[in-house]
């Protein structure tokens, strides 16, 4: 991996953030990467934010992956894991080969355990650098035979088709957890685990509107001082750390790729009063968003 300390000044020339369109997005998808280079990324100039889950799997070939802040020179045999609502730019060279696989929550989540199985896995996580899986070679070959079932699967249209498809899914998403796995990492048994797993949920939909670690410990009937305790117990930060952070997180991302003022950012954000969001922003990152910005658009 590779991480630039300026990844915006490589890719925005005052371009405004790509959205996705409203009623887009497929329950599920799987493509090749070649198909998805020609027909849907095409020459994609400015990074485009995603609001589904995306697994992104070169085979070979190499190119360059933009992903938040930072970017990652992509090699063969490597998948790459992204969360709804991060901001994706992929640049690849010639040659370039693999599989775009993607679906929105409530495919794989309508049923609660799938919801418990998909947060714990540690695969997915909007505030934390991007997971990077190097497919070892005696894996590669199970999890190609399962990308051809789900791909043939995708392309009929026979009876229980999506439920198939769960199946598959969820069959590849343990082979790639358990080359990802690392000692202290959630535990599906963990009732701690479970109960961290369901903040970062929650902090997902709610950053923009809930700031107050009692907000969603309130919804996840336990204490705020209890919440705190846990999560910093299993992640080893508080949660309102991760409150924070999250909400700084797409401060910059909206600072970085798009062209709204300060103003607008903060009020999308929950703040009423700029000079509170200006505050908040650099006692939590250092800096403040008018030197951030600044610094981002500088060239490398």
């Amino acid at each position: 991996m590779h991480t630039l300390n300026r990844p915006t000044a490589v890719i925005r020339s005052g371009a405004a953030l790509q959205q996705p369109a409203t009623g887009s997005v497929l329950p599920f998808e799987i493509r090749t990467l070649e198909w998805t280079l020609k027909h849907r990324w095409g020459q994609q100039a400015a990074p485009r934010r995603h609001n589904h889950y995306m697994i992104i799997w070169i085979r070979q070939g190499r190119g360059a992956l933009l992903a938040d802040l930072e970017q990652y020179d992509i090699t063969g045999e490597t998948v790459y894991c992204l969360a709804p609502g991060q901001i994706l730019l992929f640049n690849a060279a010639e040659g370039v080969s693999g599989y775009v696989l993607s679906f929105t929550t409530e495919f794989l989540c309508l049923q609660e355990h799938n919801f418990t199985l998909l947060n714990n896995m540690g695969l997915f996580h909007a505030c934390s650098p991007l997971p990077v899986i190097k497919v070892s070679r005696a894996m590669a070959g199970e999890m190609e035979e399962i990308m051809e079932k789900m791909t043939r699967e995708y392309d009929n249209c026979c009876l229980l088709r999506a439920e198939i498809l769960k199946g598959f899914l969820k069959i590849f998403l343990i082979y790639l957890a358990r080359q990802f796995e690392k000692p202290g990492r959630y535990s599906s048994r963990s009732k701690h685990g479970e109960l961290a797993s369901r903040f970062l949920a929650l902090l997902e939909k709610r950053y923009a509107s809930w700031k107050m670690v009692s907000d969603y410990a309130e919804e996840l009937f336990v204490t705020s001082n209890y919440l705190n305790e846990i999560v910093k117990k299993v992640s080893g930060f508080p949660a309102s750390y991760h409150i924070r952070q999250r909400i700084v997180l797409e401060a910059k991302r909206q600072a970085m790729y798009a062209d709204a003022s300060m103003k607008e950012i903060a009020y999308h954000l929950g703040f009423d009063d700029i000079a509170h969001f200006s505050k908040f922003f650099k006692n939590v990152s250092g800096s403040s968003f008018t030197a951030f910005r600044k610094a981002m658009m500088q060239p490398c």
